[in-house]
C-alpha cells in the first residue's frame, strides 16, 4: 500500500465588507477573508495539501486567481476539482489534520459543520478530519486581527 503525506498553508487579510468562510461554512463576524475565491483558507491549505501529496503542484497552479474563472468561486468546489484530481492519480484520503490560526472569531462550536462539508466533499468519514484552532496571543499580523492562516496535512492512501 503506497502512502504520501502533503502539506499546504494559506493566508489572507481580514477586511470589512466580506464574508468569512471558513471550512466551507459562513462564520459570522465583522471582518471576512480577502481573496480572489471566498478565500476560505481552510479549504485552500486542504487544497495544497492534497495536490502537494499527489505531486500536483499547488492550488496555484490549478485555480490561479489570474482567471475570471476562479472569481469569487466557493472554495468547495476547488476542494471537491483537488480531490478529483488526487482519485485520477490513484489515491484516496486516509485522514486530514488541520489548524485555524485566529484571535477572533472563535471557531470552536463550528467544527461539527466544517468536518461534516469536509468529509462529504472528499469522501470521508468525520473522524477522519481534525480541525483545530490557535491564536498567536497578539503577535503579529495574526494576533493583530490583521490576517487569518490555515495549515493542513493529509495521508493518501494509494488505491492500487
Amino acid at each position: 500500500m503506497g502512502l504520501r503525506i502533503g502539506f499546504g498553508v494559506d493566508f489572507h487579510q481580514l477586511v470589512t465588507g466580506r464574508d468569512l468562510w471558513l471550512g466551507g461554512i459562513k462564520i459570522p463576524h465583522e471582518k471576512g477573508a480577502k481573496g480572489h475565491s471566498d478565500a476560505d483558507v481552510l479549504l485552500h491549505a486542504i487544497c495544497d495539501s492534497l495536490l502537494g501529496a499527489a505531486c500536483l503542484g499547488d492550488i496555484g497552479v490549478h485555480f490561479p486567481d489570474t482567471s475570471a474563472e476562479f472569481k469569487d468561486i466557493d472554495s468547495k468546489i476547488l476542494l471537491e476539482k483537488s480531490v478529483g484530481l488526487i482519485k485520477k492519480e490513484g489515491y484516496r484520503i486516509g485522514n486530514i489534520d488541520s489548524t485555524l490560526c485566529l484571535e477572533q472569531p472563535k471557531i470552536k462550536t463550528f467544527v461539527p459543520e466544517m468536518q461534516a462539508v469536509i468529509a462529504a466533499i472528499c469522501g470521508i468519514g468525520i473522524k477522519d478530519i481534525s480541525i483545530k484552532a490557535t491564536t498567536t496571543e497578539k503577535m503579529g499580523f495574526v494576533g493583530r486581527e490583521e490576517g487569518v492562516m490555515a495549515y493542513a496535512t493529509v495521508l493518501l492512501i494509494s488505491s492500487e
